[in-house]
């Protein structure tokens, strides 16, 4: 069992749910509207179902032949100048990066958000020993300079209102604490951000796609600072996880028109470039990462979510994720994405993750890739609780239920006595913190007096067959 404390994501949550009034509709709001600019962006795409099916077998294929791809892609790159390195884990690969580095002589680099950079923690790994990093995506330099990770994969920080970044601003870089216009505080991370692109000795980027057939790789943004990181320094560091692969270029256009859409609702990233081989007087160096990938990979259930391509429609659909706001979840990856994803790096920390889901099915209905998200986070469900994972009060609410709502008789006869006891049991008891979370910070709905049941009982039709 891992030695990491348990993430509680319902008392995490509670600040951003409860406590706020501001926060959470905000969050709600934006997501969205996110997802119905994507549900509008796919119904105007006729063959939009056949493109998901497409690129879920593309990428079943891939993964299902990895060890192919993943030479074929070395070979080629290699082939083209990039040096290709292997890293088994997060520790091999922020090593391997501070090698690089520390050859080159490097004091100071600018990068462009990575998901599996945050990963490996590769940041305070290389502040830790004498190297400054600095995040030229806007989203995730707010949470930089604010001290906290990602709360979203596209939107780093999007559970924070134009009057939180302003704060910040004048807190970090010295602005007007009451000026929180957007092109304002834009203008000012950018001022903030140009001069150190020109001193940074390295750029490092992620990659959202990696090409077998070129060794190409491909980095989608929409503020271009990945390219200025990979353009301007003389070296360019690319960190890739091996799920990333597919086989051809002429794969990637089934990618490029699902991938905006679904994480934003619009046509096409602003800037979705291409790297093959060092620029003229540059140097490539890419990061091939396992980290746990290839152990997922052998796992029957859940192997299946390293198709994803990191959109985040998941996220924007989630109703608990939604409310929560990612830094709930207390990992990498929040949403149901993360739930499905976290505990196959920690199963005992990250073993209350797929209690957070209401299983409505919404994340696998708009996964691009077709990924079984809900079912796959059923079973996680299933594994924590053969583990022996759970609480004992849940370990014992869930053996209640199953046993009542597998015998009919006595679920029926709970349905006749729960408005009664609701009415007379003691406040402390409905209320208590461990047996009722739901009910720290809301009221317990009131309970018909009728049950649906009893209600179609008396009012079916003659013919209707019932069972009593």
């Amino acid at each position: 069992m891992s030695n990491a404390k348990q993430v509680d994501p319902a008392k995490a949550a509670e600040l951003f749910i409860i406590h706020d009034q501001v926060h959470e509709p905000m969050h709600d709001r934006f997501l969205w509207a996110t997802m119905q600019r994507r549900d509008a962006e796919a119904a105007a795409i006729p063959e939009w179902e056949e493109l998901r099916e497409i690129a879920s077998k593309i990428k079943e294929h891939t993964l299902t032949h990895l060890d192919h791809y993943l030479e074929e892609f070395e070979a080629n790159a290699t082939k083209r100048g990039a040096h290709v390195h292997w890293a088994l884990d997060a520790a091999e690969h922020n090593e391997i990066v501070h090698s690089i580095l520390k050859d080159h002589g490097v004091k100071e680099m600018i990068k462009s958000k990575s998901m599996l950079q945050e990963e490996c923690h590769m940041t305070p790994f290389l502040e830790n020993r004498g190297i400054k990093v600095i995040e030229s995506d806007l989203g995730e330099r707010i949470q930089q300079l604010d001290g906290q990770p990602p709360s979203h994969i596209v939107f780093p920080a999007i559970h924070k209102t134009r009057k939180d970044v302003a704060q910040l601003f004048a807190r970090t870089v010295g602005t007007d604490p009451n000026n929180d216009d957007p092109h304002f505080l834009t203008e000012v991370i950018r001022k903030n951000a140009r001069p150190r692109f020109l001193a940074a000795g390295a750029g490092m980027t992620g990659g959202n796609f990696a090409i077998a057939e070129t060794g190409t790789f491909m980095v989608c943004t929409n503020e271009g600072n990945a390219d200025i990181g990979a353009s301007v320094p003389p070296l360019h560091i690319a960190s890739i996880g091996i799920e990333k692969l597919i086989p051809r270029v002429e794969d990637m256009g089934v990618f490029l028109r699902l991938l905006a859409r679904s994480a934003e609702g619009s046509p096409l990233t602003q800037y979705s470039s291409h790297f093959t081989g060092p620029r003229k007087g540059g140097e490539l160096h890419i990061v091939l990462v396992d980290n746990g990938r290839s152990r997922r990979l052998g796992m029957p259930d859940f192997w299946h979510s390293l198709k994803c391509i990191r959109c985040g429609a998941c996220m924007n659909t989630c109703p608990v994720y939604r409310r929560s706001g990612g830094l709930s979840y207390g990992a990498t990856y929040s949403g149901p994405i993360g739930v499905i994803l976290d505990p196959t790096f920690d199963e005992f920390k990250y073993s209350e993750l797929p209690f957070h889901s209401t299983l409505c099915g919404s994340c696998s209905d708009v996964c691009p890739v077709k990924i079984d998200i809900s079912e796959q986070i059923l079973k996680w469900r299933r594994v924590m609780a053969k583990r022996g994972y759970l609480p004992l009060v849940k370990r014992m609410s869930f053996a209640v239920a199953g046993h009542v709502l597998g015998h009919p008789e006595e679920y029926h006869a709970m349905e006749n006595v729960a408005a009664p006891a609701m009415d007379y049991a003691p406040h402390f008891l409905l209320y208590n913190r461990s047996l009722n979370p739901w009910g720290r910070s809301r009221e317990l709905p009131q309970i018909a007096k009728q049950t649906f049941r009893d209600w179609y009982l008396a009012n079916r039709s003659e013919h209707a067959d019932v069972e009593e």
